[in-house]
């Protein structure tokens, strides 16, 4: 017998971490590598929400376990907000809290599925996913996109993909890795095809308040409310509120879902620590709308500037991103030509030369089973974000033709 299950064996590392760790590392050796590898704001959690947290700590009900399904309170919370901001009412009973978006993902699927059903995922895809849909023994099954068609899939696409197996489909918009937004008419009809077909949506809509340039962000559960009993909608407070290190998500979907993902977690790490739910709770009350604007243009202004520098690059095809924090330029024609030396075939070995030659860190394509591309993400601060399109620029700039 091995030593190590082959269910774990068989996960590979986050890429999106092991690039950030990386980064990390030759800073600390005194190297000046700038990172576009995680997804993670560069701002300080807002005050109100820090100053939340403070009092938690002081208040000994927080000292002590609480419900393992999340506070009362930051529960109807969720709930409220869900109404506000997507238009989707649910009660309380309907609302998990997590230890971050993560948790909420694979507990979700280790819910649904049984050995071998079948998880509809478009590629690119986030990392976690794959992993999250084959710990919990469901299969995936990728249905393909790239810049073409904005990494968009079609109904056409998904019902390509669709066998007997399948039970879920994996709904991602705005969308990590590419920044996609799909549109409220194609939405509903995805909604629709799977209203149809009886399959499950599990919607992640962690990046729901980060859209540009008049576009609106749309949820599958609210457009089409006959999945009201089939969708599951995964969120949390990490990027909209710069709290990625608090690890605060959420899951809501139909009570008796909710009841037994409760349970797993109950098993698992019972209740997320009371300090965060607190300032989660805060974030989600609290009037913090100038906050949040103030990042998003930021972010706005940021995306911009990464389109219109790697546009810049001969042999890049940087599309315009609609959402999220993240640009995915497709690199395939600087693969296989002298650059300083080497000849990179792929865009893994590509990102490993500019780590190293230009100290620049970001993460491949294969990644995110898109060959041929780069995932940058912007959101890191004006000054470091621009040096470093400058150093991948002038990189970049030296393959040989």
């Amino acid at each position: 017998m091995g030593r190590i299950s082959g269910r774990i064996a068989g996960i590979s590392e986050s890429a999106t971490l092991a690039v950030d760790a990386t980064a990390k590392a030759m800073k600390a050796a005194g190297r000046p590598v700038l990172s576009f590898g995680v997804g993670e704001p560069d701002f300080p959690t807002p005050e109100p929400i820090v100053e939340a947290a403070r009092q938690a700590c002081a208040n000994p009900r927080f000292h002590k376990y609480t419900p393992a399904g999340g506070l009362p309170e930051l529960r109807e919370a969720i709930a409220a907000k869900t109404l506000r901001d997507s238009g989707f009412e649910v009660g309380a009973a309907q609302v998990l809290v997590t230890n971050g978006g993560k948790q909420a993902v694979y507990e979700v699927f280790a819910t649904l599925l049984d050995p071998g059903d079948e998880v509809i995922v478009i590629s690119p895809y986030w990392t976690t996913y794959p992993e999250s849909i084959r710990l919990a023994g469901g299969v995936p099954v990728y249905v393909e996109t790239d810049e073409t068609t904005g990494y968009l899939a079609s109904v056409e696409q998904l019902e390509a993909a669709r066998t007997p197996r399948t039970k879920v489909l994996l709904f991602v918009s705005p969308s990590n890795p590419t920044g996609a937004v799909y549109p409220p008419e194609q939405v509903e009809r995805i909604g629709r095809w799977a209203e149809e077909t009886g399959l499950w949506v599990v919607t992640d809509e962690i990046y729901e308040h980060l859209v540009y340039d008049g576009v609106e962000f749309s949820s599958v559960a609210t457009l089409v409310p006959g999945l009201r009993d089939r969708v599951v909608i995964v969120n949390g407070v990490a990027k909209t509120y710069a709290m990625t290190g608090w690890r605060v998500g959420w899951v809501i979907g139909p009570a008796d879902v909710v009841k037994a993902a409760t349970n797993l977690q109950s098993h698992a790490t019972s209740n997320v620590a009371n300090v965060s739910q607190a300032a989660a709770l805060a974030a989600l009350t609290l009037d913090l709308s100038a906050e949040i604007e103030a990042m998003r243009t930021a972010f706005d202004r940021r995306r911009r500037l990464s389109v219109e520098m790697l546009g810049e690059i001969d042999g890049v095809l940087c599309p315009t991103p609609h959402g999220a924090f993240y640009v995915f330029p497709a690199v395939r024609d600087l693969l296989g030509k002298p650059l300083r030396g080497h000849r990179p075939d792929t865009t893994a070995q590509l990102a490993d030369l500019v780590l190293r030659e230009a100290e620049v860190a970001l993460v491949p394509g294969e990644a995110f089973g898109a060959p041929g591309y780069f995932r940058l993400s912007y959101a890191l601060g004006d000054a470091d974000l621009a040096e470093g399109l400058g150093r991948l620029k002038a990189l970049l700039g030296e393959v040989e033709r």
